[in-house]
């Protein structure tokens, strides 16, 4: 089978076969460029969809992927980007070992085909011209066979006739000889020109043209072969990336398959849990006796607030409670005392581990520069060791003070973790309440205490956070209540700004009277003097009960 014997007579169709089949190979390389594409843009829709869902640093949603149902989301974002790099090599592979490799093919395939028609066309140009001379060399013999017989006519005609002279017969004879010699050398001439057109049409049709066409019909086996060659690669580039893909979806299964609902669910109640006891029964208080109303821890007002005006609290409006007050929105303070206990005790760890980390890192540096100052003073050439001295000692330095804000959390901590388990009957009903307005500070049972030491919670009233209390003919009698005896005396640590209602000022070092220790809630009542009293944190003083201190009370 061969084009050149099978197809000697067919040149142009095989021109345009060969072209069809460079069209068709630009085509498959434009497809596959397309499909290249397809690919980049699909990675890069589905980084941009991991990247977009992706936690956002330091922020709230960073903190939501400590729970495992949230964990395995965020391991199948980081599986798809992975997923999305193999599209990226399923782009780059088809763009160099298919459409870079087909484009240079293409344009050698292009110069080649050039060539061998270029062959062809000079072939047949080259069996025309031997044609033309053919038919030249024949029209020659044939006039020359014609001139030598109408010459022998001629001179047949004047030998017959009588009255011509003896001289013009023998110019007849001689004109009919010289034209019987031209077409005998015109018949030489075309008998040798139709052998060497003969042999020139036989070489040229079982020659030139079958290896001609032989050569084109192998160019284009090539180019049939070399398309079926980047078909399989297409295949392959896909099938080699297919295992990587497999573990990626591998291991979004894997984390599927870790998600935990109980350890969820654990975590829920470790992440809002706030250490106090749900409230008990509310005692009854029978208003038959004779003014003998109680002061009960689980009551939710102060009986002194409920219709007495106090300057004590600097004569602002009464029947407000803690829980019902909004909450600010400034930042809380730094002993996360507005805070239940138990999230007070997780805040407080989590501090004490922050700052310990950044006290392994100063350590670090200041081993890495005591190290460097080492080999200068060994090396004086590579540096001086003086210049590292300052930076040592400011190390030192950030060192000790966090080593002090260590001290300080942790005593934070060991209050907070030696006062969780007993809980008092007022500090459950208050923690019902905090429940019920679902505020962040339950730490007080006294009616007129509105904040935390550093004011988490506003002055403001509105209609859903105020409690109003009516004033009875109960109320009267208490109007005429006798302050509360002084238990003992306190040394106040801290200074501490009283800003909101139910709280009291105080100064580092000031000495003042206690009248009613803590309940479990973090805070102390204290007095200053007749008219001055309230709340201040528990951690903020140094308490000393002793029933006899009133007469011992000095003020600073």
């Amino acid at each position: 089978m061969s084009w050149g014997t099978e197809l000697w007579d067919q040149f142009d169709n095989l021109e345009k076969h060969t072209q069809w089949g460079i069209d068709v190979l630009e085509k498959y390389i434009k497809f596959v460029k397309e499909r290249t594409e397809i690919e980049l843009s699909y990675a890069k829709q589905l980084r941009n969809l991991s990247k977009k869902y992706q936690p956002k640093k330091n922020s709230k949603e960073e903190e939501e992927y400590r729970y495992t149902s949230t964990r395995a989301f965020l391991a199948t974002l980081n599986e798809m980007n992975d997923y999305a790099g193999q599209h990226e090599v399923i782009s780059e592979n088809m763009t160099s070992l298919i459409t870079g490799e087909l484009t240079r093919y293409v344009q050698e395939l292009k110069q080649e085909r050039k060539s061998h028609f270029h062959d062809g066309r000079k072939a047949q140009q080259h069996i025309e011209t031997c044609w033309k001379q053919l038919e030249a060399s024949k029209r020659r013999f044939e006039r020359d066979c014609k001139e030598a017989d109408r010459a022998q006519q001629y001179f047949e005609k004047m030998d017959a006739d009588i009255n011509v002279t003896k001289a013009d017969v023998e110019k007849a004879r001689q004109q009919a000889q010289l034209r019987h010699q031209m077409a005998e050398d015109s018949k030489a001439e075309y008998s040798s020109t139709l052998q060497k057109f003969n042999s020139e049409q036989h070489d040229h049709y079982y020659t030139h043209i079958p290896n001609i066409f032989q050569k084109i019909q192998e160019m284009e086996e090539r180019r049939i072969v070399r398309i079926g060659e980047s078909m399989k690669t297409f295949a392959e580039v896909d099938r080699q990336v297919i295992p990587i893909i497999g573990k990626c979806l591998d291991e979004i299964t894997k984390a599927a398959e870790s998600i935990d609902h109980k350890n969820d669910s654990q975590l829920v109640i470790e992440a809002f849990k706030s250490g106090f006891e749900p409230p008990g029964d509310i005692d009854f208080e029978d208003f038959t006796q004779p003014m003998k109303r109680t002061i009960s821890e689980s009551s939710l007002s102060n009986s002194r607030g409920d219709g007495k005006s106090e300057p004590k609290f600097g004569g602002k409006s009464k029947g407000k409670l803690w829980p019902f007050i909004k909450k600010n929105k400034g930042a809380g303070p730094e002993d996360f005392s507005n805070l239940p206990p138990e999230q007070r005790r997780k805040k407080l760890q989590q501090k004490v581990d922050e700052l310990n980390k950044d006290i392994q890192k100063e350590m670090d540096q200041r081993d890495a520069l005591t190290k460097m100052k080492d080999v200068y003073i060994k090396n004086p050439q590579m540096g001086d060791a003086a210049s590292v001295d300052h930076r040592l000692a400011e190390l030192g330095q950030n060192i000790e003070k966090l080593r002090i804000e260590v001290q300080k959390f942790e005593g934070w901590l060991a209050e907070v973790e030696g006062r969780l388990p007993p809980r008092t009957e007022q500090a459950r009903r208050q923690s019902g309440l905090y429940e019920a307005q679902n505020t962040s500070a339950v730490n007080s049972c006294a009616q007129d205490r509105e904040s935390s030491p550093d004011g988490s919670y506003t002055e403001e009233q509105s209609q859903e956070t105020e409690m109003k209390v009516p004033a009875t003919d109960f109320d009267d009698e208490f109007d005429d209540e006798e302050p509360l005896p002084t238990i003992g005396t306190c040394k106040a640590l801290y200074t501490f700004e009283g800003q909101n209602e139910g709280t009291i000022s105080v100064a580092e070092g000031e000495m003042l009277y206690v009248i009613e220790e803590d309940k479990g809630d973090g805070w102390t009542r204290i007095r200053r003097n007749e008219d001055e009293e309230g709340y201040v944190p528990t951690s903020y003083v140094e308490v000393y009960l002793d029933k006899n201190a009133k007469g011992a009370m000095t003020y600073i």
